[in-house]
């Protein structure tokens, strides 16, 4: 049992744990039925969204695979510790993209695009960095990671899903660059990309 990760040891964490997955995976499952690219936005995804979501899957899969599979990588150290700052961070995550969804608004799509009139948007966590969302993604995939108390798990997990987002980061920047131009190359050089004043 101690070699188990901790939502696999009882009830309580479990619910914890999967609930929390959940408050993550579901609002991802509704959005992606919605947030679509409508009316006169131009596609520019370059098959990023596929991307990002097979390194998602793929992630996944090994995440929770790893789990079992790699009993010598479980957290044993404040494992309890982990656990709660884990699922902390996961929930913040969620509340971040979702924030940054709706600063963006209209402007906010599965697949990149450019709207006709697009502009900058600079409100909110836009302030401090480009894609805010991508780092409320990364924010909860990094605490589900610690909450599996795994680390085989948790370096998986963040690793796949970071590949997918740096490709996605790159094609949207070149698309922005190229719709917006000066505004968005100003505001480019004033703002990181997921993590204030570090990328």
């Amino acid at each position: 049992m101690r070699t188990l990760p901790l939502p696999y040891t009882s009830a309580g964490y479990a619910a914890a744990f999967y609930l929390t997955f959940l408050a993550w995976a579901i609002p991802e499952w509704f959005g992606s039925l919605r947030q679509r690219v409508r009316g006169a936005a131009r596609r520019e995804d370059r098959g990023s969204y596929a991307v990002v979501l097979a390194t998602t899957v793929l992630g996944l899969v090994l995440y929770f695979f790893l789990a079992g599979a790699a009993p010598g990588a479980t957290i044993f150290w404040h494992r309890r510790a982990f656990f709660v700052a884990g699922i902390a961070l996961a929930l913040l995550g969620v509340a971040l993209r979702q924030y940054a969804i709706r600063c963006l608004g209209r402007y906010f799509t599965r697949a990149v695009a450019v709207h006709p009139g697009q502009v900058v948007v600079q409100r909110g966590p836009y302030r401090f960095v480009r894609h805010p969302a991508y780092s409320g993604t990364l924010l909860t995939v990094l605490g589900l990671g610690l909450a599996l108390t795994n680390w085989a798990s948790l370096l998986a997990l963040v690793l796949c899903v970071l590949a997918g987002h740096l490709y996605r980061i790159d094609v949207e920047e070149r698309a922005l660059r190229a719709a917006l131009g000066k505004p968005y190359e100003d505001y480019m050089r004033r703002t990181r990309r997921l993590i204030p004043f570090v990328y």
